[in-house]
């Protein structure tokens, strides 16, 4: 009975799946459902940003932001570059070329490694003590054979001196990076990094001197997506279930907490005191005689004397008194000159024969390297005068006569060196003697851009405040000027509900023209704002021009 019932079992199965599949196979060829509706099919333009987004995640930033522009031709430099980047060899011969400087080639070349490295390192040390571990090194780091992709850029204009940078970051890597730990003596490598970030990278101060900006300064705009594999004892650590989403939101949290707008991350290029050009010396000349001169006059004599500055110095060059008449004249007379670099700069000093009515004819020239003076001692130089300082010029082997000078280069002590370039926006003191309750307002003209007379364009700035007039001096014939000039009004109460009156003029250069003079354009500054704020930086619309605009700085300077 025991085997017919399981035999009958068997059959009555397998029947009853055949029956169902049967069933199962007309509903699904011959059964319509009802509630079933057609999708519905929209043009991309009528979508929302939101949904584009969310249907084509990998759009590059330039197409979702449009103030960010395409930077193909950085993907492409890096590209080509990275290779090299990775290998400090040949990274540091590039640098040693730049720069010149081994402080400078040093950094350069380790520069991006070192970089990971203290941005790391200070997160791994923080969190190593938790877990009963003496230390954690880096043995390996290198970045791999793929570089980082730009998605767009986006450039803010300021009137500051600094550059600002926000761009979009893509970096998916093959790094190769060897990290000990020391309590178990374990060795574990990370793989397949993946980096997403929105830095923001300004430059500033920017400097007269290569590369132009003294720091880097990096902060991040948003939390940076991290995403990499750890081998640990030739397993995949990652792969341990909690432990994957827990590092990676501990890394998030750390980078953010040290370089989340506003902070930075700052990395020194050049050092601010070098890269200003702030005054390091005072070096001290003494025109002592010239010999042999070469007549210049009809008459069989000369008027000679001396003019002398420093190379790569816009003051005006110092003067000797006319020497009347004199073939070997002596004047003795003393100079003093600010140094702002001594192994660049060098003395250059011209002899000239002064002319009554006419151009002075020039008697000779040479220059003195400061970098060939030993400091704080006095120097007696006897030098040739030549024709220029060109080597091959034949023309300098014939006798101009000779200069005698005394020299000698004075470096300022520590304590004395303008302590003014850790903060160049920084508003300065006003002076002794300052009425209490009032201040120094101070005006300082940079430039002007796109301004255009009818007549002609020689422009200057003429300031009006309190019935007290200041003018810049004049530029002639130049539609976008600069002035770099500073006015001073000192007031005995703050002008808190006042207009500072700015007027761009230009005046003929040519005598008897019809228009003498024309306006430019004007603008009236409400100082209210510098009184509240210490200091404004602003580049304004002119009135009555039709494109022109003017950078004016104000500062509210007070004693307190």
């Amino acid at each position: 009975m025991g085997i017919l019932s399981t035999i009958m079992g068997f059959l009555g199965f397998g029947v009853g799946i055949g029956i169902g599949l049967v069933i199962g196979y007309y509903l699904f060829i011959y059964y319509q459902p009802t509630d079933v509706k057609d999708p519905v099919i929209r043009p991309l333009v009528e979508q929302d940003s939101k949904t584009l987004q969310r249907l084509l995640p990998e759009i590059p930033f330039w197409v979702k932001n449009p103030d960010y522009d395409r930077v193909d031709w950085l993907n492409k430099f890096i590209e080509n570059m990275w290779p090299y980047l990775d290998k400090v060899r040949y990274c540091a011969l590039l640098c040693s070329i730049i720069f010149r400087d081994q402080l400078l080639t040093d950094q350069c070349s380790q520069a991006i490694c070192k970089t990971v490295k203290t941005i790391a390192e200070p997160i791994i040390a923080e969190q190593i003590p938790k877990y009963k571990i003496e230390s954690v090194e880096f043995q390996a780091l290198t970045l791999g054979s793929l570089p980082p992709t730009f998605q767009g850029m986006k450039v803010y204009t300021t009137e500051e001196k600094e550059l600002i940078m926000e761009l979009s970051l893509k970096w998916a890597a093959n790094p190769n990076i060897t990290i000990a730990v020391k309590a178990f003596g374990l060795r574990a490598t990370v793989v397949d990094l993946q980096v997403f970030a929105l830095p923001r990278i300004t430059l500033k101060p920017l400097v007269p001197s290569f590369p132009c900006f003294a720091k880097i300064l990096v902060s991040l705009m948003e939390k940076p997506h991290v995403d990499f594999g750890l081998k640990l004892l030739g397993a995949d650590a990652m792969s341990i279930p909690g432990l994957y989403r827990f590092v990676q939101e501990l890394i998030k949290d750390q980078i953010a907490n040290m370089y989340l707008w506003p902070k930075t991350l700052e990395v020194p290029i050049m050092d601010p005191a070098k890269a200003m050009k702030r005054p390091v010396g005072i070096l001290s000349v003494k025109v002592l005689k010239a010999m042999k001169l070469k007549k210049k006059d009809l008459l069989g004599g000369a008027d000679p004397y001396v003019k002398l500055k420093l190379t790569e110095d816009k003051l005006p060059a110092k003067k000797t008194t006319v020497k009347h008449n004199n073939l070997n004249p002596e004047w003795n007379e003393e100079f003093n000159v600010v140094v702002k670099d001594p192994q660049s700069q060098a003395l250059e000093f011209n002899v000239y024969d002064w002319e009554q009515v006419g151009k002075h004819d020039k008697m000779g020239m040479n220059v003195i390297p400061l970098k060939d003076l030993t400091s704080d001692e006095p120097k007696v130089m006897t030098l040739d005068l030549l024709k220029n300082m060109n080597p091959n010029d034949a023309q300098n082997e014939k006798s101009r006569g000779q200069l005698v000078l005394e020299v000698m280069y004075k470096p300022f002590k520590d304590d004395e060196i303008p302590n003014d370039t850790d903060d160049p926006n920084a508003v300065q003191k006003a002076p002794d003697g300052t009425p209490d309750g009032g201040g120094l307002l101070v005006v300082i003209v940079h430039e002007a851009q796109d301004l255009e007379g009818k007549h002609h364009t020689n422009p200057s700035v003429r300031i009006l405040f309190r019935g007290e007039e200041k003018r810049t001096k004049p530029v002639k014939k130049n539609r976008d000027p600069r002035w770099e000039e500073e006015f001073q009004f000192m007031l005995e109460e703050p002008p808190t509900n006042e207009r500072l009156h700015v007027e761009v003029v230009s005046t003929s250069s040519r005598m008897g023209l019809l228009h003498p003079k024309e306006n430019l354009g004007y603008v009236d500054i409400s100082l209210t704002d510098v009184v509240s704020n210490k200091r404004i930086n602003e580049r304004y619309h002119l009135i009555d021009s039709k494109n022109g605009r003017i950078q004016v700085e104000l500062q509210w300077r007070t004693s307190s």
